[in-house]
């Protein structure tokens, strides 16, 4: 039987999306090797997908590739925890201020949908990799529509989905309930479009990711 290449894109969507949901929900551990075989045979795909996940991944950062030793799941020390999330509280509140102003109608719909959809995640018992990734959406919209290339990369370099999930993972029951609040008065201030309450509301949200994930402020 011939493979189409809608069939192989497919097969290389499923192996990258597995293996990185395995990576943010903490299955396969910070520091854990990666083995093409071993994953193949757990995922039920051929070596090729799994190495097309592997490339991507660490063209993500979640992953780091080794000529001669493979693949390993990145590992972050509390020193890089803590400087990912100072990048973050210095950019972003100034992303969601310069965005908000142009955010449309349909945006600011999305924005609802998907605190909403992550409240719901929250309620049912929390599945990480999903909040993780309603998580990325949700910041996502704020970066996307800052009209600043330069912020926008800067914040899509450090916002690796491996650190939000190992931040998700460490929440207290009350540290996720402030999270969301958090979420829900975004959508409102990006409602009534206050670019400036959004930009406090944001910076609060990022430092109190920042003391869940027990990373402390730099002193440098």
């Amino acid at each position: 039987m011939s493979v189409t290449p809608d069939s192989t894109r497919t097969s290389n969507d499923s192996a990258y999306g597995q293996v990185r949901s395995m990576i943010a929900s903490g299955e396969l551990a910070a520091g854990s090797w990666l083995r093409e075989t071993t994953l193949a045979d757990r995922i039920g795909v051929s070596r090729t997908p799994i190495r097309e996940a592997l490339n991507r991944l660490a063209a993500e950062g979640l992953v780091e590739l080794s000529r001669n030793k493979g693949a390993q799941v990145v590992s972050f020390s509390p020193d890089d925890v803590a400087g990912l999330y100072d990048v973050r509280a210095g950019f972003e509140p100034h992303a969601v201020l310069l965005s908000v102003p142009k955010l449309t109608d349909d945006d600011i719909t999305e924005l609802a949908s998907l605190s909403e959809r992550m409240e719901a995640v929250v309620a049912e018992g929390g599945d990480l990799a999903g909040l993780g990734a309603l998580n990325a959406a949700f910041h996502g919209i704020f970066i996307e529509r800052c009209g600043n290339r330069h912020v926008a990369t800067a914040l899509q370099s450090v916002m690796r989905p491996a650190v939000v999930a190992h931040t998700f993972r460490k929440y207290s029951a009350e540290a996720l309930r402030r999270s969301m609040q958090h979420h829900a008065e975004l959508v409102a201030a990006a409602a009534a479009r206050d670019g400036e309450w959004a930009e406090s509301v944001m910076r609060t949200h990022i430092l109190a990711a920042r003391n869940a994930a027990g990373a402390h402020p730099s002193t440098r």
